[in-house]
């Protein structure tokens, strides 16, 4: 009998972290290595929520919070959600966790029995399917190709679905693509969830303030009130506040779902930091200027990343509306040869070689569930972005 649990051999580890990781380990060496790999912004946390956690600090907020988050950030949510959203909820039916991955697994922890199937497009953010198989659940995927721009069609959903669905997962923005569901397209795929009442739906709304152009964001339950009562709508402050380290996620969803979270929170990790909290807090509720800044400036990387890969030899990279990542195809680029002779047979094979030869760390898309492409993150600077793809742009001309 073996010490460890069988269910690790289920999981595997995150692609993302493994090429990060790598990309520090080249940098420790002495290495002049772009890291493209990490899904997180590089501007700092705006100064009025630095302050908001000072201030915390002052008043003493540093004891244990509630599991489901501090009253006042389980307003300011509620609030948000009305505000931007126009779904009403009450305090009572969010939930605060430390970080969006917490919340989700929480929530599949709570529902999930063996046999239970959840729906996940593909390309998909590489945590869905592990936690699902953590959790004892079964991942279904739903495939989607270049030429819809990476987005789930309704045909394909209602074939994935199944009397054992329990859980669709809908990400939009995605990652690791950019895509995002416009009314019409999420009406779609609205319309295909109310016809199977026993599907619940996870929405991941991480990027929802990161589109750009004239796209609006929309949310399922908010495209189909008869939704409402089984979607669980999961967001969080780190992408659009810039702030990843602080480690706060939130839902709202029904109430009998939100206790059942709480449940596995409280034998789990308890509340989430109190100082962070209250820093979410002035996040939701306090001045919004800077959304307009960080979309302008991504927006701009994306267009000079998308137009630099489009010139590169073998590369295809559609124009995703959100999230601040690219997922471009190397389809064109498998089998060929490097200059030291090593054979491109996967994605894998060419965002390692292209980490070795030129110093640009991206995650290959087979990670995600969907290849030959690779996802890179375009949340660095105009200069570094530039530099990169210069470097890409060389490595994929030297094949042969």
């Amino acid at each position: 009998m073996g010490f460890l649990a069988d269910a690790l051999s289920r999981v595997k580890p995150s692609a993302t972290i493994v090429m990060t990781q790598k990309a520090r380990d080249l940098k420790a060496q002495g290495r002049d290595v772009i890291s493209l790999s990490v899904g997180e912004p590089d501007f700092d946390t705006p100064q009025h929520i630095k302050q908001a956690a000072v201030e915390a600090i002052a008043r003493g907020e540093t004891k244990y919070p509630p599991v489901s988050g501090i009253v006042p950030l389980r307003e300011a949510i509620a609030r948000k959600f009305k505000r931007e959203n126009g779904l009403d909820y009450k305090p009572s039916q969010t939930i605060v966790g430390t970080g969006g991955k917490q919340v989700i697994y929480n929530a599949l922890l709570a529902t999930l029995n063996p046999g239970d199937e959840v729906v996940i497009p593909r390309p998909y953010w590489v945590s869905y399917p592990e936690m699902v198989g953590l959790c004892g659940g079964t991942p279904v995927f739903c495939e989607t190709t270049m030429a819809t721009n990476f987005k789930l069609q309704p045909e394909e959903l209602e074939r994935a679905i199944t009397r054992k669905t329990k859980w669709v997962i809908l990400n939009s923005p995605s990652n690791p693509s950019g895509a995002a569901y416009s009314h019409a397209e999420m009406k779609a795929l609205t319309d295909v969830l109310v016809r199977h009442p026993h599907v619940w739906v996870l929405t991941d709304d991480m990027y929802e303030h990161l589109v750009y152009g004239d796209f609006t964001f929309v949310t399922p339950a908010q495209v189909e009130p008869a939704l409402y009562d089984r979607t669980l709508t999961m967001n969080g402050v780190s992408k659009s506040y810039a702030m990843t380290g602080w480690r706060i996620g939130y839902a709202a969803g029904p109430e009998q779902l939100i206790k059942a979270m709480d449940f596995v929170q409280g034998q789990q990790t308890s509340g989430a930091a109190t100082i962070s909290q209250w820093a979410a807090v002035a996040a939701l509720d306090g001045p919004q200027d800077h959304l307009a800044e960080f979309r302008a400036a991504f927006q701009t990387r994306r267009d000079l990343v998308v137009s630099m890969l489009n010139q590169t030899n073998g590369l295809r990279c559609p124009t995703p509306e959100g999230a601040f990542y690219v997922y471009p195809s190397c389809a064109e680029l498998i089998g060929k040869r490097t200059e030291g002779g090593k054979v491109i047979e996967t994605d894998e094979d060419f965002v390692t070689e292209l980490l070795m030869a030129e110093g640009v760390a991206s995650v290959h898309g087979s990670a995600f569930g969907l290849g030959p492409n690779l996802r890179i993150s375009y949340a660095t600077s105009n200069q570094l972005l530039e530099e990169a793809c210069r470097r890409i742009q060389r490595f994929c001309g030297s094949l042969r």
